[in-house]
């Protein structure tokens, strides 16, 4: 997969699959699935350590999880997030952070937002670097925005999202994350653009679809937001196979025969003296 054949689903072709992925053994999982491609999100600060949110997350977590990835994956493309206020500082600052993500393994970067981050997108894919946009809820702005909710509910705002989303394919991004708003305003987004769209919580009509594995595999029993299916009890399959481990040491079931080493005596042979 390459960012051409990503570019190439808007011209009526399936939609785009994505799931976050953040470590080597499921990325040899999704290696062999229908998987387009992954993100190794800046979510990996909430589902692999434990944070409150993705302003945690910061490059060398990113690279490091972008880096265990790149060596399960395969071929598929990884997308990785560039982390909060790691591309504010300087231009200089937000170069190094994606020079570092991509020779991890990536083959793209995600960037949240518009405002201020103008010429950067531009120097990145001037540089050669395939940049992701992300609007609607941006998680990086939990402090600002009071929490995570379903954004652009009314007309003004919903102009705004467009306007936006548009400046960034013209800056040349090649696809745009949208997240958490009404599913007319993701179609007719989707519809204005000539650059793929990827939903989460957007509704159906977007290009494709991305979850966060863990959330679609629910391993977390409390995170239920709306638009989240969970695939299968996640949690519970595995609570329960631990428990059965747990049992059988107990009772001596588990190791049986087939599953000990034998010990073979070696053979002595006579003297002939």
């Amino acid at each position: 997969m390459s960012i051409n054949n990503i570019t190439v689903f808007t011209k009526g072709r399936s939609p785009i699959k994505m799931l976050t992925c953040y470590d080597y053994w499921t990325a040899r999982i999704l290696a062999n699935s229908d998987i387009d491609a992954v993100l190794v999100g800046d979510s990996v600060a909430m589902v692999m350590h434990g944070h409150l949110n993705t302003v945690h997350a910061d490059v060398e977590m990113i690279a490091l999880h972008t880096k265990a990835v790149r060596s399960g994956i395969g071929q598929k493309f990884i997308v990785a997030d560039i982390p909060f206020l790691s591309h504010r500082k300087s231009l200089d600052t937000a170069v190094y952070t994606v020079e570092k993500l991509m020779r991890a393994g990536a083959n793209a970067v995600k960037l949240e937002g518009i405002d201020g981050n103008e010429t950067l997108i531009k120097h990145l894919v001037q540089s050669g670097v395939p940049v992701m946009g992300h609007l609607g809820l941006m998680p990086q702005h939990v402090n600002l925005i009071g929490g995570t909710h379903a954004q652009c509910r009314t007309n003004e705002e919903a102009g705004v999202l467009l306007k936006n989303a548009k400046e960034l394919e013209n800056l040349g991004c090649f696809s745009i994350v949208l997240e958490c708003i009404p599913a007319e305003i993701a179609k007719h987004v989707t519809d204005s653009l000539s650059i793929p769209t990827i939903g989460i919580g957007a509704g159906p009509d977007t290009s494709g679809q991305i979850l966060v594995l863990q959330d679609m595999l629910g391993m977390n029993q409390e995170f239920a937001p709306k638009f989240l299916k969970k695939y299968i009890n996640g949690a519970e399959l595995i609570q329960n196979a631990i428990e059965e481990f747990c049992k059988e040491v107990n009772s001596g079931i588990y190791p049986d025969a087939s599953h000990t080493y034998a010990f073979h005596k070696p053979t002595i042979g006579s003297c002939n003296q």
